[in-house]
């Protein structure tokens, strides 16, 4: 298989027949083998008995993965990527927002050499107060933290090589980050922009309340992306900070009580230093027993610490199958 396209469901039941007519459009004079794998995210509308009318009229492109109860869009992508049998990924919504006519023109750039084609809503057709001002604030978070420039992280129409964007787990609201991992492993990545419709059925599952958790999930994300291969950098760096904070702090009491004699243990000051001293100590003993639990990580399980894209010119070296944040090919 060429192509699996990836759909989250959660109570989409009007737009399901129109999506798959537009995806089968799209795709049966692409020239690509292609399937699309449906995850029902415990819908509490009939989007179920629908999706099993689809695949059963197609058995051959459609798959229904259906969760027992509602675990959230990223929980919804990555079982998608775990049950489709494509070597390209593309994920979209099924809110009839992205158009399945986009797909062929994002294959096209895979096929020209790139790694992860990202959709950019340029033309976006939400409520600019509660959907494109705070998703705007989010793209430039992101982007300024993961050092990934993007136009668009929210938008869920994406394609990717498979072996950039499997091997590593995706909980939270992980999934919007996707190409800030498959740029830690030296992905090339391309960003086009793509049409975006209005909502025509149903009412949006997002608020403001999902920008919240994107922020928390992106502390997450820059340390696995930053520190997660050593931990010592962050823990080590921040103690030897508190460390000599301290001792500038003690330093500045030990002179004033020899000039001015006024008393050290009498200052408020000798006891936020020494707090401050006896955190960053710890700190660092956190630095060292992480680094123990990264090689233990990686020793165990036999997982590389680097990444290959490809080896030349001996082709009877087996390269391996997962390398670190690398998945199966």
């Amino acid at each position: 298989m060429e192509l699996s396209v990836i759909i989250p469901v959660y109570n989409e039941a009007e737009s399901l027949p129109d999506l798959q007519r537009a995806l089968q459009d799209a795709l049966s004079d692409s020239g690509y083998s292609w399937e699309v794998v449906y995850v029902n995210d415990g819908s509490k509308d009939n989007s179920v008995q629908i999706l099993e009318d689809l695949a059963g009229t197609d058995p051959i492109h459609i798959r229904v993965v259906d969760f027992r109860r509602n675990f959230g869009q990223t929980a919804a992508i990555a079982a998608g990527i775990d049950y489709s049998t494509g070597d390209i990924i593309v994920l979209m919504d099924a809110d009839l927002q992205n158009d399945p006519a986009d797909i062929p023109m994002m294959i096209d750039q895979i096929h020209n050499g790139y790694d992860v084609v990202s959709g950019w809503r340029a033309n976006r057709q939400d409520a600019f107060i509660t959907r494109t001002l705070p998703s705007r604030i989010a793209n430039w978070l992101i982007s300024t933290v993961t050092g990934v420039h993007l136009h668009d992280y929210g938008c869920t129409l994406k394609a990717y090589r498979r072996e950039v964007i499997t091997g590593f787990r995706l909980y939270g609201e992980m999934h919007r980050f996707i190409p800030a991992y498959a740029s830690s492993v030296g992905a090339s990545m391309v960003e086009v922009k793509v049409r975006h419709h209005a909502r025509k059925f149903g009412k949006t599952k997002y608020g403001l309340n999902r920008t919240i958790k994107v922020i928390l999930d992106l502390f997450t994300v820059k340390f696995l992306l930053s520190y997660a291969n050593k931990p010592i950098y962050l823990f080590g760096g921040t103690g030897v900070f508190l460390m000599l904070s301290s001792s500038l702090a003690l330093l500045f009491l030990g002179v004033r009580r020899l000039i001015f004699a006024i008393p050290v243990l009498t200052s408020p000051l000798f006891q936020i230093s020494t707090m401050l001293f006896i955190l960053g100590f710890q700190s660092i003993l956190m630095g060292l027993i992480a680094e123990m639990q990264v090689r233990t990580y990686h020793e165990s399980q036999q997982k590389p610490t680097y990444s290959v894209r490809r080896v030349i010119g001996i082709e009877s070296i087996r390269q391996p199958e997962v390398g670190m944040l690398e998945g199966r090919r």
